[in-house]
């Protein structure tokens, strides 16, 4: 593992100046963007701070929302991730995390919304090979499908990216929304013997769910999820990049961010680093 890396939602009331500066000052060596944030000071600008910085960029969030079924909203998508893709190559990263849509309003077709997805993907995995950069797919709770992602297992990510070079199209492990499967184990090893794995996010699993079920994660160790297992699993494919803490939580945003960063180095190095 390379190290800690902060997922920018974590910390969502700090602008991106904020965020970088605040992993500067706290030592954590990487920072994964979100495209509101970097759009607040334009793409070139947000490269230059972060470089500037020092930091590493270990992901940028998102693109994905695959699954129209007109084709208007059809050619949109496309448009928006080719712009997010080369967003992505500016500010020096080589992942963009997809979260891949949900089901349309009034559509109850789950296999043709995932058809939609594999159709837009195969599109975009070329575009991906040119700007350097590999779409990371990320399955999601399966609570999420009907309005977030119709890909809800890792090895349902992992028989979409496998059609595709691995350099174009990846995986994201999501403690979140992975650590229930009864296959992850034998997922995470299939995802490392492929080359796969573009990303490994953190977060702890809460209870009892909030309203708003998104925002049920916890910082790493308040929860139910053995981070060591995973993370051992995870090292054990050859996976060798950043370790992000991405954190939805009202309670962790109302916090101030440098308590945030506080928080979640301890709790890296208590659950997450290997004794």
């Amino acid at each position: 593992m390379k190290g800690l890396s902060l997922n920018q939602i974590t910390t969502k009331g700090w602008s991106l100046p904020e965020a970088v500066r605040g992993c500067a000052e706290a030592g954590i060596p990487a920072i994964g963007l979100w495209r509101d944030k970097v759009a607040e000071v334009g793409v070139a600008t947000a490269a230059t701070l972060v470089r500037d910085a020092g930091l590493a960029v270990s992901s940028l969030c998102r693109g994905g929302f695959l699954t129209p079924t007109d084709p208007a909203g059809r050619r949109a998508a496309l448009a928006e991730n080719l712009r997010a893709l080369e967003e992505a190559a500016e500010l020096g990263t080589d992942t963009l995390v997809m979260v891949v849509g949900g089901l349309p309003d009034g559509d109850r077709d789950l296999a043709g919304a995932r058809s939609r997805v594999a159709d837009l993907v195969a599109e975009l995995a070329s575009h991906a090979g040119d700007f350097g950069v590999r779409m990371a797919i990320e399955p999601l709770h399966p609570m999420f499908c009907a309005d977030r992602a119709v890909v809800s297992t890792l090895g349902q990510a992992l028989d979409l990216a496998e059609q595709f070079p691995a350099d174009q199209v990846g995986v994201v492990v999501d403690s979140y929304h992975v650590w229930w499967d009864p296959q992850l184990a034998a997922q995470i090893a299939r995802a490392g013997a492929g080359g796969r794995i573009a990303s490994y996010q953190v977060c702890d699993w809460m209870l009892p769910l909030p309203a708003d079920a998104l925002l049920g994660r916890g910082h790493v160790g308040d929860g139910h999820i053995d981070f060591r297992a995973m993370t051992d699993q995870v090292t054990a494919a050859g996976y060798t990049g950043w370790v992000e803490v991405e954190i939805f939580n009202e309670d962790v945003w109302r916090t101030p961010g440098e308590q945030t960063l506080r928080t979640v180095i301890e709790r890296h190095l208590a659950h997450v680093i290997a004794p």
